[in-house]
């Protein structure tokens, strides 16, 4: 017993001095750039900002047209999500894939591909007849449902498989109305996870500055003038200002996710609802999944007619290099990153791990446009400014909070005892890490590492602060084309994006079910 209490503390200071290393590391990706975009605040930046006398005619634009997307976004995702669980409608497989294409490429592609469908001069506008373009508030609303509504879908698709069937079956025994269960079951059961969804669809909405960039002609939001101020006039105190105040929904958001996590339903899930075979759902679910498809699929066919009937771009060989490094570099990184910190904090309780699991969500909170500009203020005078470093941290920093809770919750559902029972068998820590947990993770580290892969492909928003002509990856490009009206080089780089993450998504689901049955083989 002497022995083990010196081993036991020499761990005990091990695990600390770990976890405050990570601490620190994340606190340089993510806390310090914005406490340093916050110091740059000034009086002097607020009396301009709203003195303006169009600040209260931009905010009253961005909480519109953010509002109508979200409610449109979540609506939309619910049916759908209904469709997709609820009825045995054909081709599940199909479009799942088809419905979340949206999310492999940039959102500036969705307002250019609604331009060139319904723009002035755009192909069903000359073929409808139609009389006016869709720019203005109609088409940010449009680009922006067209933008959240997959990110919604997948969340409520993931929410229904989960819900228990038997408070259903209970009930139609029992004769209560289908009206009547929805109001008694289903809405309880969503309605602690339809708000988080809410707030995520909200804030994506909110801080995007591509579709509004594209289609938002004299509909300026706030996210279009912090753009403006810093990239065009480089303005950093009021681009503080208005960063602080896209920072501030983010943050309700962030705030109401994490009181929000774990109050969901915790009844045990004894079976699922059977999907409903019946004629009139089930022709009503496929009707309204084509439907929102064709609408999916519309601005990506929009993009192959205009690229392949105009000139290709002369050269994007060295902007899609830089894309491929930064994205396979962040991926790789962030991954390590998001496997070693949920380790950590979700395989050891403590009051440091729940600071560094606080400091690993934090990103969260932070729209990609105030995170770029806060890496500016903070790195602008060291090494890493200009190079490819820093948009591999800042992506990093950007995209690590999902990918982490991925994880997190992964190795929370494993045993608690495993690490007791390693210690017992004289097996220590780094080596069940490796040859336990690494195994059994093994399919979620796919899943990190391609939503690392496919959002570093396509962010536009805090690489625009930070690239350069030598280090600008291809997603940039669609903004420099279409500044210079060349859409139809812009339709061919939207196209190789969604080409490239297409692929990378293809080699993940086919390298999936090895590691699936490699993770069996280890469970037993």
């Amino acid at each position: 017993m002497k022995t083990d209490t010196p081993r036991a503390g020499r761990r005990f200071r091990a695990d600390g001095v770990t976890k405050l290393l990570f601490f620190s590391l994340f606190a340089a990706l993510v806390l310090l750039p914005l406490f340093r975009m916050l110091t740059n605040l000034s009086r002097e930046s607020f009396d301009k900002v709203f003195g303006s006398p169009v600040i209260g005619e931009i905010l009253q634009n961005s909480l519109l047209s953010a509002l109508a997307g979200t409610v449109i976004s979540v609506l939309i995702a619910y049916l759908l999500a209904l469709a997709m669980q609820r009825t045995a409608i054909r081709g599940k497989a199909f479009f799942s894939v088809i419905l979340v294409l949206p999310m492999l490429i940039p959102s500036v592609s969705h307002g250019m591909g609604l331009i060139l469908l319904f723009g002035n001069n755009g192909i069903l506008t000359r073929l409808l007849g139609l009389s006016s373009g869709i720019y203005g508030f109609p088409g940010i609303v449009c680009g922006s449902v067209l933008y959240a509504f997959p990110v919604a879908f997948i969340m409520l698709s993931d929410i229904l498989r989960y819900e228990d069937g038997a408070p259903y079956e209970a009930a139609t025994v029992l004769g209560i109305p289908r009206a009547r269960q929805f109001f008694r079951i289903s809405l309880p059961f969503l309605a602690r996870p339809l708000v988080s969804v809410f707030f995520a669809a909200f804030t994506m909405i909110l801080t995007d500055y591509g579709v509004p960039l594209m289609v938002g002609g004299r509909y300026k939001t706030l996210a279009i003038v912090m753009y403006q101020e810093v990239i065009g006039q480089l303005h950093f105190g009021e681009g503080s200002v208005y960063g602080l105040i896209l920072l501030l929904p983010a943050v309700l958001a962030f705030l109401v996710d994490l009181f929000n996590r774990g109050a969901g339903n915790s009844a045990f899930v004894t079976r699922p609802p059977e999907p409903s075979r019946r004629p009139a759902p089930r022709i009503l679910a496929s009707f309204f999944v084509i439907a929102v498809s064709l609408f999916t699929l519309l601005p990506v066919v929009s993009f192959i007619i205009l690229g392949f009937a105009e000139n290709y771009p002369t050269d994007l060989s060295f902007s899609l290099v830089n894309s491929l490094v930064i994205t396979a570099l962040t991926a790789a990184l962030g991954t390590a990153l998001g496997f070693f910190t949920s380790y950590l904090t979700a395989r050891s309780r403590s009051p440091l791990s729940s600071l560094l699991h606080l400091v690993a969500i934090t990103a969260m909170a932070v729209p990609g446009l105030v995170l770029g500009l806060s890496y500016v203020l903070l790195y602008k005078a060291s090494a890493v400014y200009g190079t490819l470093v820093i948009l591999i941290m800042v992506n990093t920093a950007h995209f690590i909070a999902s990918p982490y809770l991925m994880m997190y919750n992964s190795f929370c559902k494993l045993n608690g005892n495993l690490e007791a029972v390693g210690e017992t068998l004289g097996v220590g820590r780094v080596r069940m890490l490796f040859d336990v947990f690494l195994p059994q993770s093994a399919p979620t580290l796919l899943e990190m590492f391609s939503y690392f892969f496919v959002n570093s492909m396509m962010t536009i928003s805090a690489v625009s602060f930070l690239a350069n002509a030598s280090t600008k990856p291809i997603s940039l490009m669609i903004n420099q084309f279409e500044a210079q009206m060349q859409l139809e080089n812009a339709a061919v780089v939207s196209l190789l994006i969604l080409l490239v993450n297409l692929a990378l998504k293809g080699a993940v689901a086919l390298l999936k079910p090895s590691f699936l049955k490699k993770r069996r083989q280890k469970t037993f």
